[in-house]
């Protein structure tokens, strides 16, 4: 049997700052999860995370870079709180997504290549 039909290319992306990962695949579907449920707690159960585990990874990423990335809002008279991403936050998401997808297209173009030359 040929390794080939066993083996496919694959890379993993991050973003650093000053040598120090920001934002990888679980970091970004934290950051798209919180901007869809406008809530840490419930970003976290969406993706089967602990809350302490999001809140932490979301103090790191601050740590490094001296800004939030998520703006949180307490509750009060008129309902519960909420969360949502800041500018820093919405531009590491996004920087993040455009790298994937070419990323992704990359490794499509070498494997349609690889196929090409199988024939």
């Amino acid at each position: 049997m040929s390794t080939q039909k066993k083996h496919k290319l694959s890379c993993k992306v991050w973003i650093e700052y000053n040598g120090k990962p920001l934002i990888g695949k679980g970091g970004a579907q934290i950051l798209e999860q919180i901007e869809k449920t406008h809530s840490i707690s419930n970003a976290a159960k969406n993706l089967k995370m602990s809350y302490r585990y999001v809140w932490s990874y979301l103090k790191t990423v601050e740590n490094v870079l001296g800004e939030p990335v998520v703006e949180t809002f307490r509750g009060g008279k008129s309902g519960g709180g909420g969360a949502k991403l800041t500018e820093l936050g919405k531009s590491l998401l996004e920087e993040y997504k455009k790298a994937e997808k070419y990323l992704d297209m990359a490794l499509s173009h070498t494997e349609h290549q690889k196929t090409a030359r199988r024939k």
